[in-house]
C-alpha cells in the first residue's frame, strides 16, 4: 500500500532546493527507552527493521555533563541509511569517577549487544561512537577488551588518548586536571596503555581544530597503526570542538561523508 503522505513529500522534494529537500523527509520513530542497570539507553530502529548495523553512541559533557538525548541529526540520518542507532546515559562526576563511567559504557555494550536484535540490530556488528568525553570512553573501553566482538569505532575528538603524554607536552589544562587529578590512575585510564602488542577493531579518528586536538589523534592513529589496526584518520579542522559532533548527519557535512565511507566498509 502506497503511503500518501510521504509520495506527496517525495513530489515536493523534487521541485525544491536541494538543501530545502531535507526538511521534508519523514521524521523517523521515536526511541524506545530502556534501563540497562546503571542508566538509561534511547535505542532509535525503524519499523520493520530486521539485523542491520548498530551504532551505539556516548556523549560528550566534560565527564561532568551530558545526556543521551543530545544527538542532533544522527538518529535520523543513520536510520535512514539501514543503521539501528542507541545513545546511553552513564553516571556523572562527581557521583561517578572516569573508572565507574567506563564500566557503564561496557555494561550498555553488553546490555545492547544481549537485546538488540529485537530490535532489528545484528549483535555482531555494533560499532561504538563517542564524542568529547564519550571519545575518550569508547577508545578506552574499546582498546581495552571492554566492548567484546565491537565491530568498529568511531572517535570524535578528545585529547585524553594518552594522558602522562598529555601532562608533559602541557595539554593537563584544568578541565582535564580536575577529572584526572591522580597521576596513579593514568596509565589505566588512557587508552593508549592498552594499544601495544594487540590488533584491535577497525577506528576511524576525528579531530577538530580545538588546540591539542590534532597532534594527539595523529599520535594515537598511529600508534595504533603500529599494532596493525586499520585506522581512517579525519581532518576537521574546518570545525569546532561542537560542530564535528553537531554537524553530523547534516546535509553536504564532510565528516559525515566520511563517517559513512568508513562504516561500509567495514560494517554495511
Amino acid at each position: 500500500m502506497i503511503d500518501r503522505r510521504n509520495l506527496i513529500l517525495a513530489s515536493l522534494a523534487t521541485m525544491l532546493p536541494v538543501g530545502a529537500a531535507a526538511a521534508l523527509r519523514p521524521r523517523q520513530p521515536e526511541p524506545r527507552t530502556l534501563d540497562y542497570g546503571p542508566a538509561k539507553i534511547d535505542i532509535y530502529a525503524s519499523t520493520g527493521a530486521n539485523n542491520l548495523p548498530v551504532v551505539l553512541f556516548v556523549h560528550g559533557g566534560a565527564w561532568r555533563f551530558g545526556k543521551r538525548s543530545q544527538v542532533g541529526a544522527k538518529p535520523d540520518f543513520l536510520l535512514a541509511n539501514g543503521f539501528v542507532f542507541v545513545s546511553i546515559d552513564y553516571r556523572m562526576l562527581p557521583e561517578a569517577d572516569v573508572a565507574t563511567q567506563a564500566g557503564d559504557v561496557e555494561k550498555a555494550y553488553a546490555y545492547v549487544r544481549t537485546n538488540i536484535a529485537r530490535h532489528g540490530g545484528d549483535p555482531n556488528r555494533i560499532v561504538g561512537m563517542g564524542h568529547s568525553a564519550g571519545c575518550h570512553l569508547v577508545a578506552l573501553t574499546g582498546m581495552r577488551g571492554g566492548l567484546p566482538g565491537v565491530a568498529a569505532l568511531i572517535l570524535d575528538d578528545t585529547r585524553a588518548y594518552d594522558l602522562a603524554a598529555l601532562s608533559r607536552n602541557g595539554g593537563m589544562v584544568r578541565a582535564y586536571a580536575r577529572v584526572f587529578s591522580d597521576p596513579t590512575q593514568w596509565p589505566a585510564l588512557s587508552p593508549s596503555s592498552y594499544v601495544d602488542g594487540r590488533k584491535h577493531p577497525p577506528t576511524f579518528i576525528a579531530y577538530s581544530r580545538a588546540s591539542g586536538r590534532g597532534e594527539e589523534s595523529k599520535a594515537f592513529a598511529e600508534r595504533l597503526r603500529a599494532s596493525g589496526t586499520k585506522v581512517t584518520l579525519f581532518d576537521g579542522s574546518a570545525y569546532t570542538h561542537m560542530s564535528i559532533n553537531g554537524d553530523f548527519g547534516k546535509e553536504g557535512d564532510a565528516l559525515t561523508a566520511a563517517a559513512m565511507a568508513f562504516l561500509k566498509a567495514n560494517v554495511a
